[in-house]
């Protein structure tokens, strides 16, 4: 089960993870410096079907339900129900880009357009996104134990042009945007 620490970057805080697959899909888990908390929860096809996403003032609970994404927001006891055709949730967590990209199944040199629903900030306030997602080549990297496969994505946002890439070997983020992996206690899980 791999875990380890991120740093994200600007902010300059840590986020401890664990992930792992499971009979029916994969999970991860990670608390930051700040208090906040992720638990993600996707099913066979890496489509998120329950994602809990806690920050110290809010929170919101929410998943998949066919072609729609729902969720619920709130500060309090009882929160407000959204809903939104997207193919899931992303923030700054790694852990939100990793189930994105193996989701898509994409063979070296093709893009696809992805709906998302992007929460940002500590209100977890949800704005929903169009993103070009194209899988660029794998590199073998030599490690102590065998050689690890790294497999380069490049986002696009298409409403401001801006390109950024991640990294991804196996279910762990080796580099994504704004985030560097600085810890990693066991190997990733190498996903076929």
């Amino acid at each position: 089960m791999p875990s380890g620490t991120y740093l994200h970057v600007d902010e300059g805080v840590e986020e401890r993870f664990q992930c792992a697959p499971g009979p029916g899909g994969w999970r991860y888990t990670s608390r930051r410096d700040d208090g906040v908390r992720l638990d993600l929860v996707v099913d066979a096809r890496w489509r998120q079907i329950r994602v809990e996403l806690v920050t110290p003032g809010w929170w919101l609970r929410g998943g998949l339900t066919g072609p729609e994404l729902a969720w619920v927001r709130a500060a309090g006891e009882s929160g407000t129900e959204h809903g939104e055709r997207a193919s899931g949730f992303v923030s700054g967590s790694p852990g939100f880009l990793v189930a994105v990209a193996r989701s898509l199944e994409l063979d070296e040199g093709a893009a696809t357009d992805v709906r998302l629903v992007r929460l940002s900030g500590t209100s977890l306030s949800a704005l929903t996104v169009l993103w070009r997602w194209r899988r660029g080549a794998t590199s073998s990297y030599e490690t102590e134990t065998e050689p690890l496969p790294v497999t380069e994505y490049e986002i696009s946002d298409l409403s401001t042009g801006e390109v950024e890439s991640l990294y991804l070997a196996g279910d762990v983020a080796v580099a994504a945007p704004g985030v560097e992996l600085t810890d990693l206690e066991s190997p990733p899980n190498l996903l076929a």
